[in-house]
């Protein structure tokens, strides 16, 4: 596989708030094929840490999942909105801090098949309490659990969500705690 594929059309099917669903024709050699995207714009997602190392959890009702999910604070970026800049901003609408240490822990694609969506993990640190700046649509409650307890909870089932699974395991082995501990 030595040369790109390339964009033969690409029609929007429809335009949301949030993402765009768009139908795209594809030429790779001699083969042409149509695929259906989801676009977005990427998210942020966040694992912030307290100076006495538990860890801040939103949980809150997704309607796909059908049940109320145990997240670590997330949201989407803006257009032209830097990773890090989104982080801060979510942080302090969800969980109601300022960082005043963000570090990026690494940046994922939630689900290449189909969906353009590219995460970026970030480790927040020397948290000061300022105060929560929810959207109409954000019902969410705060909890805060050690590290310990979070392992165990993604062991047991309890923490579904792989965004969140994913930020713990890699901001716990960034902090020198392990899954296994």
């Amino acid at each position: 596989m030595s040369t790109q594929p390339s964009t033969l059309s690409t029609e929007v099917l429809y335009k949301g708030r949030i993402f765009d669903v768009l139908l795209t024709e594809i030429g790779e050699g001699d083969v042409e094929y149509k695929r259906e995207i989801v676009a977005h714009n990427g998210s942020t997602v966040i694992v912030p840490v307290f100076a006495d190392t538990t860890v801040a959890l939103v949980r809150q009702y997704r309607h796909p999942a059908g049940k109320h999910l145990l997240e670590i604070p997330a949201g989407g970026l803006n257009i032209g909105e830097e990773p890090e800049k989104g982080a801060l901003r979510e942080l302090e609408e969800e969980i109601g801090v300022r960082a005043a240490r963000i570090e990026k822990v690494s940046e994922f694609y939630v689900s290449p098949g189909f969906l353009t969506e590219k995460m970026f993990l970030f480790l927040a640190t020397e948290l000061t309490e300022t105060q929560q700046n929810l959207e109409d649509d954000e019902l969410l409650s705060i909890e805060k659990y050690t590290f310990r307890q979070a392992f165990e909870m993604i062991r047991t089932g309890e923490i579904e969500d792989a965004k969140t699974i994913i930020g713990l395991m890699l901001a716990g082995a960034k902090l020198g705690l392990s899954f296994e501990t």
